[in-house]
Formats: C-alpha cells, structure tokens, sequence
C-alpha cells in the first residue's frame, strides 16, 4: 500500500510546484499590465488580483506587499521572464553570449543586440519605479540597487576588453565602462525610439556602431 502512494506523493509535489509556478506568473504578468496602465499609485493589490483572477491572499504570498511586487514585475520584464529571472545575471542566455565571445566586435553587437528588448520589454515599468522611488524608499533603493548592478556589469564587460587589449588608446576600462552606460541608457532608447519613432532594429545598429567607433582599437 505504501509503495502505490509513494509515487502519487511525488507527482502531487511536482504538480504543486508547476501549478504554483504558473500562478505566479500569471499574477506578475497581471501586475505589470496594471502598473503600466496605473501607475504605482493606482496598481491596487485588489485590482492586480482581480486581473490575475487570484485572491488577494495569494499576491501577498507571492510577493511582500505592493513595493515586493513591483520590484518582481520589473526583475521577470528585464530578464525576459521567470525562468531568466531565477538565473544568475551572467548565465542568463543573451549575456552568456556576450561573456563567451572572443571578437570584440562581435561582442559589442551580441551586448547592443540586448537592449531593445530590456527596454521594450521594462522601459514602462521602469519610469513606474522611477514615480514610485521619489516616494518610497525601499523602491528608491531597489533603483539604486539596479544601476549599481548595470555599472558593475559594464565594468565587467570594458574590463574583458581591456584584457583582450582591443579597447582604444588613452582609454582605461573605468571610462569604457562609463561609455557603455551612457550609450546603452534607457534615456537614449526613449529619445529615439519611444519619441523619434526609430525601429528596435535601427536603433540596435546605433548602439552597437557607436560602441565598437568608441572603445575599440581602429
């Protein structure tokens, strides 16, 4: 008798764990819609359960309060989803690329070729971050904590090309590093995608041309 329940036992906790999975995502998916259509201050916890179809009880078991539940929306918007969000930043698929090419040029396009979708995909919930961090300060401290994280990820990526000593004369990685912030901001993803109305695909090839002029060798 104790080995027919045995099975059932197991699959029971892999059919919890999958179910809980799919809620989860389905109320983060709901959380950003109703963030972006919102705003901070008009993204109820009762409405975002309402358009995940969840009760309230189970967005509180998800995230810690509404300030836990943006910061999950934006981390699954700027990884791509769930499954890149339980990753570690460099192991998540595009970055992995970046990290393991040896051309330089190559390189800048793979990292350049990342940006439209990050901020297609969370440049909204981001400006909601952005409303919301003037107000409260764990949020004020979840952006800073994101921009650090980016700095130290530009530095990483200058710093591989400084070892490959393919960066331009006169220029040390920490400028590199600032030169890839700049470049890749979301402030100049707005101004010529969301205003100037430039495609995903032209402005990738701004990014990536202005990258590989700027830092490498000629």
């Amino acid at each position: 008798m104790l080995e027919n329940t045995r099975p059932r036992r197991s699959y029971d906790s892999r059919s919890r764990r999958v179910q809980a999975g799919r809620t989860r995502a389905r109320i983060l998916e709901a959380a950003q819609r109703v963030f972006l259509a919102r705003g901070y201050a008009g993204a109820t916890i009762p409405r975002i359960a309402a358009e995940a179809g969840v009760a309230v009880e189970t967005i509180y078991r998800t995230a810690p309060g509404k300030p836990g539940l943006l910061a999950a929306a934006v981390e699954t918007a700027l990884a791509g989803g769930l499954d890149n969000a339980n990753l570690p930043v460099e192991q998540r698929p595009g970055i992995r690329r970046v990290i393991e090419e040896e051309d330089p040029v190559r390189k800048l396009q793979l990292y350049a070729a990342t940006q439209p979708g990050v901020y297609g995909r969370a440049g909204g919930l981001l400006r909601v971050l952005d409303e919301a961090a003037t107000s409260i300060p764990d949020l004020a401290q979840l952006r800073e904590r994101y921009a650090a994280s980016r700095l130290e990820g530009m530095r990483r990526l200058a710093q591989q090309l400084a070892e490959q000593q393919t960066l331009r004369a006169g220029l040390s990685p920490q400028q590199a590093a600032d030169i890839l912030v700049t470049v890749c901001s979301r402030a100049n993803y707005d101004s010529l995608v969301t205003e100037r109305g430039w495609s995903p695909e032209d402005y990738q090839g701004w990014v990536a041309d202005t990258l590989v002029r700027t830092l490498l060798v000629r």
